[in-house]
């Protein structure tokens, strides 16, 4: 009986077999009848040649086009570290966390202050992130705001490999700016065939809701298709404005996109690595604010992370923020809130952790709570496990009836794998939190973040490469 190794892990799902497959249906009958706006001339052709019906701009797709490409994608994609180790495979039960991207405003941890955002500021969150034992990636975290405005993103991707060893998702304007970053990459990893055999980049692009594939998304979408570096190309609305106000109806349209978009993709790469998925939120009416921290998008994220498990494809998520304005007790239950659902329902790349104020201001601090949260709540999906050493029969015999075991070395060795450990949450006794000042989570989060920033060194870059890194980044600049 005791001889398995097997073992329960929570989870949770939102949609029956049967509203799966009625999600799926739904989004054929819009690819088919409704389609989808191609707003560039090689993905017409692309999908002309391959049987849609192509009238102008508009692409009505049929199902077995759609069912090729989800049968064409990879059901695994592997994303490297910079160094070259494997370290983020995106594969079914394996969920991974990271930061968002391009928020305007952050807060400065020295200052304590809302500000906008600084070129140094993205290097510094890549630092934080990469000290952080829970957060497995990394995107820029805000808006480089004193560097050539034509070129942010170039100069982001530079900072963030300056910054962190860890995989990176990054952002771009054009296919202009996706070269330069490619080329960056090359030289990191030594070449074209070791970064596409190890890639340590991911791109993060986006469709039009409602159903539209613009120039700039579809020009960078084929780059990584043609180039064979990951993409993530990902639906971004709000239920009520850019798709019918329902849950389901969201749901379906951003499949559309989606899954129209792959099939553009596959088409001019078959087997090229893809990332599926979408995030839909909700606008609070009284407000106009789009909703980061309500129960929408955790609940929304689960559903497309079971369709993704239908489709057999690796999943897009988002977790870890808030609409709150500071890292306060709002923050933490929204936080928290998606987070879990995020673990419970095994999304692959849950991006977004440190976002405050409905994702315009990034916060440090924020990043370093959701990395406490994201440790809580892998401990609950790890579950129980009963084989023989944990167990631990022979142990109790040993220690016998009325002993003690905290002095065994099986006590000396769990306790740090099976009992939870943190870092920032207080666990002082009144006294003692007195002694120390009776300082805030905020407050300690905020110490822990600067102590990180004054101690912490990432891997270097190879100089061969920061001269290649130079180059690109003084002739992105000089370009009008």
């Amino acid at each position: 009986m005791l001889h398995y190794s097997s073992h329960c892990q929570p989870h949770v799902t939102v949609l029956s077999e049967e509203q799966i497959r009625d999600i799926h249906l739904a989004t054929l009958e819009i690819l088919e009848r409704t389609g989808v706006a191609v707003k560039q001339k090689r993905a017409r052709e692309l999908l002309q040649k391959a049987g849609a019906r192509v009238e102008g701009e508009r692409a009505r797709i049929p199902a077995d086009l759609v069912d090729h490409a989800i049968r064409s994608a990879p059901e695994r994609v592997v994303v490297c570290s910079r160094t070259g180790e494997r370290v983020m495979p995106l594969e079914a039960n394996r969920v991974f966390f990271g930061t968002g991207s391009d928020t305007p405003n952050t807060i400065d941890p020295e200052r304590r202050e809302r500000r906008r955002s600084r070129r140094a500021d993205v290097e510094r969150i890549a630092l934080l992130c990469d000290a952080l034992p829970h957060m497995d990636f990394i995107m820029s975290m805000g808006v480089a705001g004193d560097v050539p405005e034509h070129v942010p993103f170039v100069y982001e991707f530079a900072d963030m490999m300056a910054g962190s060893s860890k995989p990176i998702v990054f952002t771009a304007s054009d296919e202009r700016d996706m070269a330069d970053i490619y080329e960056m990459a090359v030289a990191v990893r030594g070449g074209e065939t070791e970064l596409r055999q190890n890639p340590f980049l991911l791109h993060y692009a986006e469709p039009i809701t409602p159903l539209i594939h613009s120039p700039a998304g579809l020009s960078k979408l084929l780059f990584c298709a043609d180039h064979r570096l990951p993409v993530a190309y990902v639906s971004g609305m709000s239920a009520g404005t850019g798709s019918p106000a329902t849950l389901a109806g969201a749901c379906a349209i951003v499949n559309a996109e989606c899954l129209s978009g792959l099939v553009i993709h596959q088409l001019a790469a078959p087997g090229a690595p893809f990332i599926y998925g979408a995030n839909v939120s909700v606008v609070d009416w009284r407000t106009l604010t789009i909703v980061y921290g309500g129960p929408e998008l955790p609940l929304t994220n689960a559903a497309f992370a079971e369709m993704a498990r239908f489709y057999r494809l690796p999943c897009w998520g988002m977790a870890g923020t808030s609409d709150a304005k500071t890292v306060d007790a709002q923050a933490g239950l929204e936080a928290m809130q998606s987070i879990l659902m995020a673990v419970l329902s095994r999304g692959n790349l849950v991006h977004d952790v440190g976002y405050i104020e409905s994702g315009l201001t990034s916060s440090m601090e924020m990043i370093a709570l959701c990395d406490e949260i994201v440790a809580m709540a892998r401990m609950l999906f790890r579950g129980i496990p009963v084989e023989d050493e944990h167990l631990a029969l022979d142990l109790v015999e040993e220690v016998g009836i009325g002993g003690q075991f905290y002095a065994t070395e099986h006590t000396a060795k769990f306790f740090r794998t099976d009992h939870f450990l943190p870092r920032i949450l207080d666990r002082d006794n009144y006294d003692g939190w007195q002694a120390k000042g009776c300082r805030s989570l905020e407050d300690k989060a905020n110490a822990f973040v600067l102590e990180i920033l004054a101690s912490h060194h990432p891997a270097p870059i190879p100089d061969a490469a920061q001269e290649v890194i130079a180059s690109v980044l003084a002739r992105a600049a000089a370009r009008s």
